[in-house]
């Protein structure tokens, strides 16, 4: 059975050529922004997933699936899908080949706290952790009074 290598959360994740592109690899904390209404805005965020599939697993698929699930459990994203890898020319007996996943989504995290993405692959799952914090709110700008009169000096 193909292995999840590792699963990483990113600014942004691309796959290209068989090659994982991340920028901001690593995130643990997540700053959300509101938006023009002061209600959770939206993030734009990449997830990594490398898959080590061995020789003999080679030209099958296998059902996979990440999920973004918040501190209870819940999903607040998932995506299904099958890999399959096949065996480059030259490729020594017995090698194994890294197949890489990237998603990118615009999420709105409903809530601020702990969240984490799951790769499960073959009944096995890897996970990493993060924490959203929602961006406080801007103070409100102070009251103005009408302008201030002194009293007109009485000349005695």
């Amino acid at each position: 059975m193909p292995e999840i290598e590792y699963v990483t959360l990113a600014a942004h994740a691309e796959a290209i050529n068989g090659l994982l592109y991340l920028q901001g690899a690593g995130l643990t904390d997540i700053v959300q922004p509101n938006d023009n209404n002061g209600q959770p805005g939206v993030v734009h965020v990449g997830i990594g997933v490398s898959i080590v599939v061995g020789w003999n697993e080679t030209g099958q698929s296998f059902p996979i699936t990440i999920s973004v699930v918040d501190e209870d459990g819940s999903p607040l994203i998932n995506a299904g899908g099958q890999i399959e890898a096949g065996r480059p020319p030259n490729l020594p007996a017995g090698s194994v080949v890294r197949s890489v996943l990237a998603l990118s989504a615009e999420v709105q995290f409903p809530r601020g706290g702990g969240y984490e993405v799951r790769a499960e692959l073959g009944g096995a799952t890897k996970a990493v952790a993060f924490r959203v914090h929602q961006q406080a709110q801007p103070p409100s700008p102070p009251t103005q009074a009408g302008p201030t009169t002194w009293p007109t000096p009485r000349a005695d």
